[in-house]
């Protein structure tokens, strides 16, 4: 069976870590709902506090205490995304949450980073009809992602580890180190 012809539907296939129709009607409905959610968080003011609480309980799987999420903020859907206590989130998220998305306590994450789970086919017909997959991103305890860094699918960051400014992590990396550089590679031990 495909992703066409298998009888869960294309949100339970998503969901599994599957293949999947990106057009499907009620994912579309989904992401919807979560654009109306970061449209009215990216307009909130400062002040807001209380507000952006709100929509942000109503837009993520979970939100800790003390979390700081700088808008703008951008994500798929929302409800795959699960972020723990006193995190900071510099301006310009870009979190494509089809597969979870799990970022610890005490991260702080710099402007312009993008936690990218989706995958997608290198032949061109199954792009062209919108077959997608994703792979889980986990962010440790105490990680410090830098300005512009880039996660890839799949990847997974070990606690207190520091991932240098617009590095490009394509594989998962230990606790304790730092890594930078395209491919991010790790350049010592903390």
């Amino acid at each position: 069976m495909d992703e066409t012809t298998d009888a869960r539907s294309q949100l339970e296939r998503m969901l599994a870590g599957d293949s999947y129709l990106a057009g499907d009607p009620e994912l579309e409905q989904l992401s919807r709902r979560a654009s109306v959610l970061m449209e009215r968080y990216n307009r909130s003011s400062v002040e807001d506090h209380g507000l952006r609480r709100e929509i942000l309980t109503e837009l993520l799987g979970q939100v800790g205490e003390d979390v700081v999420i700088r808008p703008p903020f951008y994500c798929d859907y929302g409800a795959q995304i699960r972020i723990g206590a006193r995190t900071f989130v510099n301006f310009n998220l870009v979190a494509l949450d089809v597969a979870s998305i799990t970022i610890g306590e005490d991260v702080q994450i710099g402007p312009n980073v993008q936690l990218l789970t989706p995958t997608h086919p290198t032949e061109p017909e199954p792009r062209r009809a919108k077959v997608e997959a994703a792979k889980p991103i986990a962010v440790g305890n105490n990680v410090w992602l830098g300005g512009g860094a880039i996660v890839c699918p799949g990847v997974s960051i070990g606690e207190n580890t520091v991932v240098g400014a617009g590095a490009v992590v394509t594989r998962s990396l230990p606790p304790n180190v730092v890594a930078v550089g395209n491919p991010a590679k790790v350049i010592r031990s903390l």
